[in-house]
């Protein structure tokens, strides 16, 4: 964490070589709880359709209820390499499981050439009982859980035709293997993902190994069947197994910032060299941290004279509108140090950067 006058770094600390997640215990009665999937559509620039490059679909969301014709609507620009830039939801504020939306938008890409600066797209939710959601929509979320764990009735309908390894007591590893996830190549902004489906044999040993479902991963598919293939459980014979790898995403660098002075009012009455009184906490916004998305959010504010900070307005932010929300959010509760008259035109550059420490990257603000 650095803080300097006139720039806070938020910088975030995740791994990099990702382990794996484990079929969680029974939970109470979930039966009523809908899986939620988003597909795209309709994606205008300046009133005329165009076709992504590339489109990523976003992370399923659990939920109770939907509306039968729910959409989310964003409003965004394309940069001059095909880049989606200053993301924000237009409609409706709060969707149920809609948390990955724009992440996903981040990170997809359209054709290089000429910017684009009046954008839309919409996209369209399905909610649909666990018991008739696609074995792969429950996998996908099992493999990246946005709202809480996937119920034990989800894991059961991932391999419906064979599935007594979930009956209690369930197969105790006696040894896990996983995959040397440093020599698998991360992809910036995506989380790559294998569910692994094998049998036990009556010693234990996993047989009849394969890749369920997965996000097509070739090195990490790879890797994970030869994982399972060395673990070792007790219990004797079951079927209908499965256990997810995943390998984090590779952090997807921020655009670059303009200079803080090109966005300070005339007039200002802040001193540049101004430190924090009482520090801004800190904070990475959680959906894009998934996807190790960094950002940076110019705010404009102003300090009573005794040093509460006030009038805060977002100048600029990108590569989504949430990254300023969130500066917004740390900065309200800071505090500067006394003043007589307080200060007004104050300008801050927040800065959300993933950091390599060696060993894995890690979310950190600045």
């Amino acid at each position: 964490m650095m803080i300097r006058a006139g720039l806070l770094i938020v910088t975030l600390f995740a791994t990099a070589a990702s382990a794996a997640a484990s079929v969680p215990a029974p939970p109470t009665n979930l039966a009523q709880r809908s899986l939620i999937t988003w597909t795209a559509r309709d994606v205008r620039c300046d009133g005329q359709s165009i076709t992504p490059v590339v489109m990523v679909r976003p992370q399923p969301g659990l939920g109770w209820q939907m509306p039968q014709t729910a959409t989310v609507d964003d409003r965004f620009r394309i940069d001059a390499s095909g880049r989606p830039l200053s993301i924000t939801r237009s409609s409706p504020a709060f969707r149920v499981g809609a948390t990955d939306i724009e992440p996903s938008l981040a990170v997809a890409r359209f054709a290089a050439g000429a910017p684009k600066a009046d954008c839309t797209i919409s996209y369209a939710a399905r909610a649909t009982a666990i018991p008739q959601s696609a074995p792969a929509d429950l996998a996908a979320y099992a493999a990246a859980p946005v709202d809480g764990q996937l119920p034990l009735e989800g894991w059961q309908h991932i391999r419906p035709t064979a599935r007594d390894c979930l009956a209690t007591p369930r197969p105790a590893p006696l040894l896990r293997a996983f995959p040397d996830f440093d020599r698998i190549a991360a992809r910036p902004g995506i989380r790559d993902w294998s569910m692994i489906g094998f049998d036990l044999d009556k010693r234990g040993r996993p047989v009849r190994t394969s890749v369920a479902f997965g996000s097509g991963n070739a090195a990490l598919n790879a890797a994970a069947v030869r994982a399972v293939r060395r673990s070792r459980f007790a219990l004797g014979a079951r079927a209908g197994c499965v256990y997810p790898y995943w390998r984090n995403a590779a952090s997807l660098a921020a655009p670059p910032a303009p200079a803080v002075a090109s966005l300070r009012p005339a007039g200002a009455r802040c001193a540049e060299d101004s430190g924090w009184a009482s520090p801004p906490a800190l904070i990475y916004p959680q959906s894009y941290r998934r996807r190790a998305i960094e950002g940076w959010a110019v705010i404009g504010f102003d300090v009573a004279p005794w040093g509460e900070t006030g009038n805060l307005h977002v100048l600029a932010s990108e590569p989504a509108a949430a990254f300023g929300e969130q500066a917004v959010q740390m900065l309200r509760g800071a505090r500067k140090a006394v003043s007589p008259l307080g200060r007004s035109g104050c300008v801050e550059m927040v800065r959300f950067v993933m950091v390599d420490r060696g060993g894995g990257w890690e979310p950190a603000t600045d």
